[in-house]
């Protein structure tokens, strides 16, 4: 299995999160302009690095998608917060019959999660069960068939990737599976894009309305 980890300065965690990934499976980290040697350290430890100059999550994600080659791949946050040992069990569905296996985030103490961040969420997931989609989480663990998403066309280069994902996953009627998953601290030294500030939270609520308008 391919995992794609999108990765912007994630230097300090990339050592612990590629230890962390299940037997069989490869990492593909697309860096996406680090400042802190995060392709050297990834390559150093055996992960697949290709690079994506156009700054975006969606960008990253598309060039990792493009650069995958096993027929399921998965994709997961590069910064520590989740555990890449939930990503079997996010792949036996997919094998099992769903499109789309996703993870709804379970913080493991108070705090880990920002409360404009889970709010924000929160009212997403909200108007995606609305649509019919039975998820409490924006997909940030998710996997799926490389062929069937690359097919599925999706557009945004920016933060909007995962929710135009679910929303056209919906439209062609996938059969989505959403799991439990552990969510914890990143790790030191890195910081969120989005719910590491209220800034990052506001530009993530953008790109959703963007995508959410079309």
């Amino acid at each position: 299995m391919d995992v794609v980890l999108p990765c912007l300065d994630e230097a300090a965690a990339l050592p612990a999160v590629l230890a962390g990934l299940p037997p069989g499976y490869r990492a593909i980290v697309v860096d996406n302009g680090s400042a802190d040697g995060s392709p050297e350290v990834a390559a150093s430890l055996g992960a697949k690095v290709v690079h994506e100059p156009q700054r975006g999550y969606g960008a990253a994600v598309h060039t990792g998608l493009e650069a995958a080659t096993a027929d399921i791949v998965c994709f997961a946050d590069a910064d520590g917060s989740l555990s890449l040992a939930d990503l079997p069990r996010l792949v036996s569905a997919v094998s099992a019959g769903a499109d789309l296996a996703v993870g709804r985030r379970v913080p493991n103490r108070p705090g880990v999660w920002p409360w404009h961040a889970r709010a924000g969420n929160v009212v997403l997931a909200l108007l995606l069960r609305s649509r019919g989609l039975p998820v409490r989480d924006i997909a940030p663990l998710r996997a799926t068939d490389r062929r069937a998403l690359l097919a599925l066309g999706i557009t945004d280069r920016a933060f909007g990737y995962p929710l135009e994902l679910l929303l056209k996953a919906q439209r062609a009627g996938w059969r989505v599976a959403e799991f439990p998953v552990g969510y914890g601290e990143r790790a030191k030294g890195t910081k969120s894009k989005v719910s590491g500030s209220l800034r990052g939270t506001l530009r993530a609520i953008r790109d959703f309305g963007r995508v959410l308008t079309r």
